[in-house]
């Protein structure tokens, strides 16, 4: 009995040891390695560029509306024929126009996760002549910025293209 005992804690320690430490510490490293800077964050100075920031003003590029509770993730669960997903999109349609938009449909929905920090090239470009008019630049300054944050699919076929707006809105804060 006391040699099964020893075998049964010898057996845990090994694999405590190899899955406890060694595995998750490897995986640590290969992820600092390979994605760094997704691995700590993706931090920048206003916000992390994996998480979707609330802009507020014509001054600012929009990003997808987070519903009422911007530190909520998941989805709304609404269905197409909700009575409070229409009155939400109804005002966020009337938002957009107050702040000279031309509303996009990804403009006026939610994403799955609540917390998208993406939008579609033609939700951005939708803004540019609201945030030029407000920033007091050329229409062409403005839509050259958001070309320059398009980013195209994965491996050129994986996904759709898409504008990340923390990182546009970043950049358009930058003194020129």
């Amino acid at each position: 009995m006391l040699i099964n005992l020893r075998r049964g804690v010898v057996v845990s320690v090994i694999f405590f040891v190899l899955l406890g430490l060694a595995y998750p510490l490897a995986e640590t490293g290969i992820g600092q390695v390979l994605f760094g800077h997704r691995a700590n964050g993706s931090l920048t100075a206003n916000g992390s560029t994996l998480i979707g920031q609330t802009w507020t003003g014509p001054k600012w590029f929009q990003g997808r509306p987070d519903g009422d509770d911007p530190t909520a993730t998941g989805g709304s669960n609404l269905g197409p024929r909700s009575q409070a997903l229409i009155d939400a999109a109804k005002k966020q349609i009337a938002e957009l126009k107050k702040l000279g938009i031309t509303p996009d449909p990804d403009l006026v929905t939610t994403s799955g996760s609540g917390v998208d920090p993406d939008i579609t090239p033609s939700a951005a470009y939708a803004q540019v002549a609201s945030v030029a008019k407000a920033r007091n630049l050329s229409e062409a300054t403005a839509r050259a910025l958001v070309a320059k944050h398009v980013t195209g699919p994965q491996l050129g076929f994986l996904g759709a293209s898409y504008v990340n707006v923390l990182q546009l809105n970043e950049d358009l804060a930058t003194p020129r």
